[in-house]
């Protein structure tokens, strides 16, 4: 009578484990920001939206592009080839300037995006 020895196949899973455990934090990427904290409830989507970041020194960037204010929607307009319908999540670190991220939420709203969100980081008690 033969029997399947499933102990290197369990093994080799609990390793696999393991190395997906370690590696995925360091799979994001992005723009380095200190989100602000919210109470508000996480956004569901089904593609993947087009994120515009603001660092601490004010520098804009989409993705991880840096770009400048006036080149903002151009860019925008092109790489979602002129879907104003497209979601944009816009990030801000949280010591910038109010009025710098609303000049960003200022130039994508005018130029008709509609769905435009602000990122926050959920508020742990």
């Amino acid at each position: 009578m033969s029997e399947i020895n499933v102990t290197p196949f369990v093994d080799v899973m609990l390793v696999l484990l393991i190395i997906f455990m370690v590696t995925a934090p360091l799979l994001t990427v992005g723009v380095q920001v200190d989100l602000p904290e919210s109470n508000a409830d996480s956004l569901q989507s089904d593609n993947e939206p087009l994120e515009v970041t603001i660092n601490s020194e004010g520098e804009i960037f989409i993705q991880e592009t840096k770009i400048k204010l006036k080149e903002l929607v151009p860019k925008l307009i092109a790489i979602t080839d002129n879907r104003l319908d497209t979601k944009i999540y816009v990030r801000g670190d949280e010591i910038i300037d109010y009025g710098r991220v609303m000049k960003v939420l200022g130039e994508l709203s005018g130029s008709g995006f509609s769905k435009v969100a602000l990122i926050t980081k959920p508020l742990i008690e």
